[in-house]
């Protein structure tokens, strides 16, 4: 197929204006840069804002907004026991001082993992102290693998995550009670699973089911609603689906658009427990599974309760327009576009950011990028990406929904606010404010207010004790 002359599509040139840090981010604007246009004014600012942008004063870390709103989401943590400030600083001063870069991110933050998984000084670490430092180590090396892609070590990046599944796995076990592993049937690929509950009585409890999105670590599960849930006597079962984890870096398994296929194997085996209240299973989805879980829940009525963190509808949009253009209804068209015309012009950071951004839809992609090369079927994982698109099924959603927003959404600005209007059933909305502190996408300062929200409402809706 030849290229309309009126229509000259995407060009080198205008790819190569998209900032590294805004693409990686999906869309994200750069510090002080207003947020991409979104079809709704739901993106807008609130009153009480503070002066300086969406990362005023001493919330920017870093420079460049992408690695910045990973330390934030890294000192946010805190709060939950997944992070600690001093450490999160101390390593933010050391890459600043040594200049910021994937190289100097990684290796840092690795580091401090490993640090983490040995004794500290004084007497012998007793259980509360391994477990805890083991969380710690599982956020730090999920930080160093976001961005391994763009060091000197690509080819380290499943040895990588299995280093923070391990130490995932160390304070999984060493919690009272212990979760629960086991894996539960998804096609020929199980689901690892881990199980957590408020002691080891078999009376039955609504349980929430934390749904990840595209390139978070189980830790982030932890910050994000374990200890809310466990606290309230709830449980909660955290997984990795396909495009994530264990599925993604080591199975090889990608995203699915069909994730109800994903969370009703999840919800039968919750349902098999006696410790599990099969009338109050709830599915939150952080991050991209707020497509994710809201598709699960439009096909999947067991779903008692639903949160969309923020609501999301499709995930295709978050990525910058010049990138999207690129894309065409021909293959071969598409591809010769990305090789020919985008590829050799691109700068060594712009293409670590499109490896990261594309490995969850395409295993060829990831094995590449782990050799130091960069994709070159463009068309297959970004048709996955656009094939996510829940615009004609979020209407059959009966679950009671809360849908959240944030000021300066910089992923699916408009979103929420899309899906909340096409909700048909009991629905609730609500934005997090930058003068609450809890700005950006997935409030990364504030996860504990954030937990706040989500599980008021969730008790209120499906009342545990």
């Amino acid at each position: 197929m030849k290229r309309v002359p009126n229509d000259p599509g995407p060009t080198r040139r205008t790819l190569l204006t998209v900032g590294t840090g805004a693409v990686l981010a999906a869309g994200c604007a750069p510090a002080g840069a207003p947020a991409a246009p979104g079809p709704s004014p739901s993106g807008s600012a609130s009153p009480g804002r503070p002066a300086g942008g969406p990362v005023p004063g001493v919330m920017t870390l870093f420079q460049d907004p992408a690695y910045n709103f990973n330390g934030l989401l890294a000192l946010g943590a805190a709060g939950a026991g997944s992070s600690e400030v001093g450490e999160v600083l101390t390593a933010v001063n050391t890459i600043n001082g040594a200049g910021l870069s994937a190289q100097t991110y990684v290796d840092t933050f690795r580091k401090l993992g490993d640090r983490l998984l040995t004794a500290p000084p004084g007497a012998p670490a007793d259980s509360q102290t391994k477990r805890f430092r083991a969380l710690r180590a599982a956020q730090y090396y999920g930080q160093a693998l976001f961005f391994v892609l763009g060091s000197d070590a690509p080819g380290s990046e499943e040895q990588l995550y299995k280093s923070g599944r391990k130490a995932w796995d160390t304070f999984c076990d060493l919690c009272e009670p212990a979760a629960v592993k086991a894996t539960v049937p998804y096609g020929s690929t199980p689901l690892p699973v881990w199980f957590f509950r408020p002691d080891e009585e078999s009376t039955p409890r609504p349980t929430v089911i934390l749904t990840n999105g595209s390139d978070g670590q189980n830790v982030d599960m932890w910050t994000y609603g374990v200890p809310a849930a466990l606290e309230r006597g709830w449980n909660a079962l955290v997984y990795d689906g396909p495009g994530q984890g264990q599925l993604l870096f080591v199975d090889r398994v990608v995203f699915t658009p069909t994730w109800e296929k994903v969370v009703s194997p999840l919800v039968d085996w919750l349902s098999a427990r006696p410790d599990v209240d099969p009338r109050r299973i709830a599915l939150t989805g952080l991050s991209m599974a707020g497509d994710l879980a809201p598709r699960a829940a439009a096909f999947d009525e067991r779903i008692a309760a639903l949160v969309a963190m923020p609501g999301c509808i499709e995930p295709w949009l978050g990525f910058p327009p010049e990138i999207r253009k690129i894309l065409t209804p021909g293959k071969e068209q598409t591809n010769d576009i990305w090789n020919k015309e985008v590829v050799p012009e691109l700068p060594p950071a712009a293409a670590a950011v499109m490896k990261k951004r594309f490995e969850p839809f395409s295993a060829p992609a990831m094995l590449e990028a782990r050799q130091g090369k960069l994709f070159t079927d463009f068309y297959t994982p970004a048709t996955r990406i656009r094939a996510l698109a829940i615009t004609g099924v979020v209407g059959r959603i009966k679950a009671p929904t809360l849908v959240l927003d944030y000021d300066d959404e910089q992923f699916y600005p408009g979103q929420p606010r899309r899906m909340y209007d096409a909700l048909t059933g009991p629905k609730d909305y609500l934005k997090l404010t930058a003068a609450e502190g809890a700005q950006l996408h997935c409030s990364p300062m504030a996860p504990q207010l954030h937990c706040e929200v989500v599980f008021d409402w969730l008790q209120h809706t499906l009342p545990g004790r």
